[in-house]
């Protein structure tokens, strides 16, 4: 009788461990895996780059990985000229460049067509990005020297934009001032240092060899600084398309500028790679300090359309604030 009893008991006790067992695991949730959050694509911006030392900063944050760390990919897409780097960006081919502001000029006269982003680089007080020089052999020794003389440049350009205003800044006339269209860099550096032209307008670095080669520097833009300088823009519907990407990308090369700027001399393999600077120079030439955060001014802007004005290339205002933004700046 008691083992009965007591066989029943510990049965009831069984069946209600069981229940209280059952209950608990209805009431807990089965354990789920977390969905893993695949990043988004990084954004791919074609870059169309010419071979100046403008770009330096470019392929270095490439070469450190910086474009990466932002979830931007950069494409180059290397142009053999202003004209082909144009026709390029013009037919949506590329995204982005380093132009001048002559060239923003053309392509927003109409309708807004891209936006300068960011200064690429710009003349110091020490280094000149653009140089009025004469022929080793042309006897002109003094800008006064220069008075009547075909300088050559490429017409409707930053080249003959800054020749006009370096030697109205310096005392000249307008009716002193004689230009002769060579619109191929390499031609116009071979015509002055055969003597064939008296006087060129170069950008630097390649001003830097032909005075290596025999030239005479008359006049730079270390005196007037303000009117040397390159930017990096990019088409409108891409940065309305991709903003972050376009804010990615100026911090990476903002990156890059610091490390340039800080150690200019342990770039020479990448000047090298990419022909930025001529063979001859490497290993004695400088590089200058890159700008860091800034856009062009108003001013600067203002000067360019007026001058774009008097020369006739366009008929009516451009709009700054159109063009030009610091939205994007680090």
């Amino acid at each position: 009788m008691f083992k009965s009893r007591l066989l029943l008991i510990t049965s009831s006790l069984i069946l209600l461990a069981g229940l209280i067992l059952g209950a608990c695991a209805q009431a807990t949730p089965p354990l789920t895996t977390p969905t893993a959050i695949s990043p988004a694509e990084p954004v791919t911006l074609r870059i169309v780059v010419l071979p100046i030392l403008d770009t330096l900063p470019m392929y270095v944050a490439q070469q450190k990985g910086y474009f990466d760390a932002q979830g931007v990919k950069v494409e180059f897409i290397p142009a053999g000229s202003a004209a082909e780097r144009d026709q390029i960006i013009a037919a949506g081919q590329g995204d982005g460049m380093v132009n001048d502001l002559v060239s923003t000029l053309f392509y927003n006269q109409d309708t807004i067509q891209i936006q300068i982003v960011s200064l690429a680089r710009t003349a110091t007080s020490e280094f000149p990005q653009y140089s009025i020089l004469a022929a080793g052999n042309s006897g002109i020794s003094s800008v006064e020297g220069l008075k009547g003389v075909e300088i050559g440049i490429s017409e409707g350009s930053v080249i003959a934009y800054t020749t006009d205003r370096l030697l109205q800044a310096e005392g000249l006339s307008p009716d002193q001032i004689k230009t002769i269209a060579v619109p191929k860099i390499g031609e116009r550096m071979a015509l002055l240092g055969s003597g064939e032209l008296k006087a060129a307008n170069l950008p630097d670095p390649l001003s830097s060899l032909a005075i290596q080669s025999g030239a005479i520097p008359i006049l730079n833009d270390t005196k007037h600084p303000e009117l040397g300088n390159s930017e990096i823009s990019f088409r409108k519907v891409v940065i309305d398309e991709h903003p972050q990407a376009i804010r990615g990308f100026l911090i990476a090369v903002e990156q890059a500028i610091k490390e340039i700027n800080a150690d200019p001399s342990q770039w020479e393999s990448l000047l090298t790679e990419q022909k930025l600077v001529p063979e001859p120079l490497i290993g004695t030439y400088k590089i200058p300090p890159f700008p860091t955060g800034s856009v062009p001014s108003e001013a600067q802007w203002a000067d360019v359309l007026a001058w774009a004005k008097e020369k006739g290339l366009i008929s009516k205002d451009v709009s700054y604030s159109d063009s030009v933004t610091a939205e994007f700046l680090p």
